[in-house]
């Protein structure tokens, strides 16, 4: 085993001593790092992007440029977060709010957040789940999901490698199957049933 590669700061990035990059990663020209927020292993943090104070960012993620992520959120591993993607951490937004506190967000392992992308606060995106670019997500979406619109809503549902899956939920690309996912799908069947 080879030792550890450091992590590679550009010289325009601005990280602050007080957070931490892990090993592998390249924060690139111009983004910022706050203090308290911690970068996993083998990360790429693209141009310009902003990580507020005490964000987590899991192991082998991709943030691309201009993504913001703000105080409260939380990126589990080998999550993909295009660019300009913004993250919200306030409710009831104002200017001067002296009892502010961030409201928490989770981003699950694996999960993949399109271009242009915004993302409310107190939610939760599931495992695999797939934003489609430029939706607005209001609600916590289920693993496998893949939602789009304004405000977002599940259209499908994706592989791990993020393929659509087909009717029995099945990958064309992989072959895996998702038995799981095939009660969910009558129950949003039936949903609309019931409505229409």
């Amino acid at each position: 085993m080879g030792s550890p590669m450091a992590p590679r700061i550009h010289p325009t990035a601005e990280v602050s001593e007080a957070a931490t990059i892990g090993e592998g990663s390249r924060v690139w020209h111009w983004a910022q790092v706050r203090e308290g927020a911690r970068v996993g292993k083998n990360c790429v943090i693209g141009k310009d992007v902003y990580i507020d104070s005490e964000v987590v960012v899991g192991n082998d993620c991709k943030v691309e440029n201009f993504a913001t992520i703000y105080k409260g959120v939380t990126v589990g591993n080998r999550v993909f977060v295009g660019p300009h993607v913004c993250f919200t951490n306030d409710l009831f937004p104002r200017a001067i709010s002296p009892d502010w506190r961030p409201v928490e967000t989770k981003v699950h392992d694996g999960a993949s957040l399109g271009a242009n992308a915004t993302i409310l606060c107190g939610i939760t995106i599931g495992r695999n789940a797939m934003v489609a670019a430029g939706a607005v997500v209001t609600k916590s979406v289920p693993p496998h999901a893949l939602v789009a619109g304004v405000p977002a809503k599940v259209i499908g549902w994706v592989c791990q490698c993020g393929r659509p899956l087909n009717q029995a939920m099945r990958c064309s690309h992989d072959g895996r199957t998702f038995p799981e996912l095939k009660a969910k799908q009558r129950n949003r069947r039936s949903r609309r049933t019931k409505r229409g």
